[in-house]
């Protein structure tokens, strides 16, 4: 980024060129081959991880439409319940986890948590009441806790600012793909009713588990640690990764030692807020539309099976797929990720009016479309957005729980503003997610994007110089991004 040149010297601690005396054209070999090689070892397993996470906290709504609520003698009300209980652990335990993944190691974490998720989702098909499906899906949203969070953590300490926000649109859109896939793969699964004497929603959700199971196991060999400990980098590979991140003005991953100064830092930031209040706009209406779509469709009149409903949801989720993508490529070509959240969150108002205002099935469906492609986009582009603009490993994994965690605490919001009675129009639920994506998403990017940019401004100015005063490297290391020579991404 051009802007990155002006930025004012300040002395850090440095690391050793492992590339000194070679010519620009063999450096940039060099890096092509190890961007090559990260990205073949971490980001297709992890999307993988992500896919089936999302999967099965998800595979709720299509098991409602199998006749789940229906077996179970459960009220509307009480689905909704069922609905809520999972996002509570997992939003409030979400800043805490990682904390937890530095400290265990990821290849120690990302299994223990999936093996213990994919037990309680293997258990939801066993269930026979209602109290039967809260306790499980309490214990689910507790134990998939870690994994989002933790894997954009994760990957953040790998990959340079401008390099990290298509790795986390790949990641991302392992969701788009789950909600694709999840409708295919219930369909067929659903046809096992009666194997067992249990019928074909609870086959989805025992099958489903297994799977995780398996893949929880196989993650121990799959995911690599942090990258001075990672065993498929050669030395001078590692002593790479680390000085490519140092010049990006990032602590590497091993080095930075937990101190209260990072929590005080991670709670006494305004852009912790703002982040806050941005991701939790994309977050709720995301959780809306992924656990309500089949129910949506299977309103509009335009179907008539459960099946049907599932795999007319498939095209809107391979458009989200594909844009997510395009996205994440564009923004960190530009740097430009208030603009990206910007446009995206119109895409998506327009689909909620779409929906809103016409009563005629092709228009709504057409809306699904608009709000699959407005909305998947901007779950990675704020989450690299808040990775890009904080500074220092543990500040970072925390300031990145509070903000996923908060939004997802939204997920109670949307699982409980799609009633039956309000089908099949759905003016409530439309409503609700309308105003989440205009006052948090398109307004929190908008005065986000201002702030950041005056920000800027100041420190080119050298309006920030004085915090680096007659302070020590290691003094200087602790400010994490109010160093001067840190310039935001907006």
């Amino acid at each position: 980024m051009d802007r990155e040149k002006e930025k004012v010297n300040v002395t850090h601690a440095s690391l050793p060129d492992p590339d000194a005396g070679l010519s620009e054209q063999e450096r940039e070999k060099l890096n092509k081959a190890l961007m090559r090689k990260l990205d073949w070892n971490l980001v297709p397993w992890v999307s993988l991880l992500y896919l089936i996470s999302f999967l099965d906290r998800a595979n709720i709504g299509n098991a409602k439409i199998y006749g789940m609520e229906k077996d179970l003698h459960m009220t509307d009300l009480q689905y909704n319940i069922g609905l809520t209980v999972f996002f509570i652990p997992y939003s409030i335990i979400e800043p805490l986890t990682n904390v937890a993944l530095k400290r265990m190691r990821p290849r120690i974490f990302l299994p223990l948590i999936m093996v213990t998720w994919a037990i309680c989702l293997t258990c939801m098909g066993l269930i026979h009441n209602f109290a039967g499906l809260c306790a499980a899906r309490f214990f689910l949203g507790l134990t998939e806790a870690g994994l989002f969070p933790g894997v954009n953590y994760y990957l953040s300490c790998w990959y340079k600012r401008k390099e990290f926000g298509i790795r986390a649109a790949v990641f991302f859109s392992a969701a788009a793909f789950a909600g694709s896939f999840g409708g295919l793969l219930a369909a067929a699964i659903a046809e096992m009713h009666g194997i067992g004497g249990k019928p074909g929603w609870a086959w989805i959700f025992i099958i489903e588990g297994l799977g995780t199971l398996a893949v929880g196991v196989a993650t121990y060999w799959m995911v690599a640690d942090f990258p001075d400990e990672a065993t498929f980098l050669e030395p001078d590979e590692r002593a790479r990764v680390l000085y490519r991140l140092q010049q990006d003005k990032q602590a590497s991953a091993s080095h930075e030692k937990m101190k209260n100064a990072h929590v005080k830092q991670a709670l006494t930031d305004w852009k912790t807020y703002f982040y806050m209040a941005i991701y939790g706009g994309c977050a709720g209406s995301l959780y809306a539309f992924s656990l309500f779509l089949p129910t949506i469709i299977k309103e509009l009149g335009i179907v008539h099976t459960p099946t049907h409903a599932n795999l007319l949801s498939v095209p809107s989720y391979t458009a989200a797929l594909v844009m997510t993508i395009t996205v994440g490529w564009y923004a960190d070509k530009s740097q430009k990720r208030g603009l990206c959240n910007l446009v995206m969150s119109s895409v998506a108002i327009v689909g909620f009016i779409m929906m809103l205002a016409s009563n005629k099935p092709g228009v709504k469906y057409a809306g699904t479309y608009l709000v699959a492609l407005g909305i998947y986009p901007t779950i990675p582009n704020t989450i690299t957005w808040v990775s890009n603009n904080t500074e220092g490993v543990f500040k970072r994994g925390i300031v990145l729980g509070m903000v996923i965690g908060w939004g997802n605490l939204n997920g109670i919001v949307s699982s409980n503003i799609y009633r039956s009675q309000d089908a099949p129009r759905f003016i409530l639920g439309h409503s609700v997610i309308l105003g989440y994506l205009a006052v948090f998403l398109f307004g929190g990017s908008l005065a986000t994007t201002i702030l950041l940019r005056i920000e800027n401004r100041r420190r080119r100015k050298g309006l920030r110089n004085s915090l680096v005063e007659n302070k020590s490297e290691a003094e200087i290391e602790i400010l994490g991004d109010r160093v001067p020579d840190f310039i935001y991404i907006t």
